[in-house]
């Protein structure tokens, strides 16, 4: 079941105060994720302490460098069930986690960080590994 809107609301706003598109739906994932042309960063958002106090501050951080992706889109574990399902279907060769971030670059996956490599970072560190990919694959 999914969780209440009231409850996610400020954790979605998060990131749509960025810039972030929500994808909340199956169609808006396949009109996105596969077609895009240039970079697309999608988060995949979540509940958890490691999302609020990590990952969403982590991004944003991030999101001040001058390389930086071309999109952003973002879809939320557990509320947007069946969007994060197919969107986790373009993250070929990784298993479902929550936070995680992926970059694309013309519709396929150059860059994945995942849950266990959220956890055990503070939000500066993650920008930095977020960066370094930006620089790699966004300029």
């Amino acid at each position: 079941m999914p969780y209440p809107e009231i409850m996610i609301r400020p954790m979605r706003e998060d990131l749509t105060r960025l810039g972030f598109q929500e994808l909340k739906t199956v169609d808006a994932v396949d009109e996105t994720i596969p077609k895009g042309s240039g970079t697309l960063m999608v988060v995949v958002n979540s509940i958890c302490g490691c999302a609020a106090g990590k990952a969403r501050p982590g991004v944003a951080l991030a999101l001040q460098n001058d390389a930086r992706p071309d999109q952003l889109a973002t879809v939320f574990a557990g509320a947007d069930i069946d969007a994060t399902e197919r969107a986790r279907s373009y993250m070929t060769g990784y298993g479902p986690s929550s936070p995680s971030i992926a970059l694309f670059k013309n519709g396929e996956l150059v860059y994945m960080l995942e849950r266990f490599q959220i956890e055990g970072r503070d939000a500066t560190q993650i920008a930095d590994e977020l960066k370094r990919a930006f620089n790699l694959h966004c300029s």
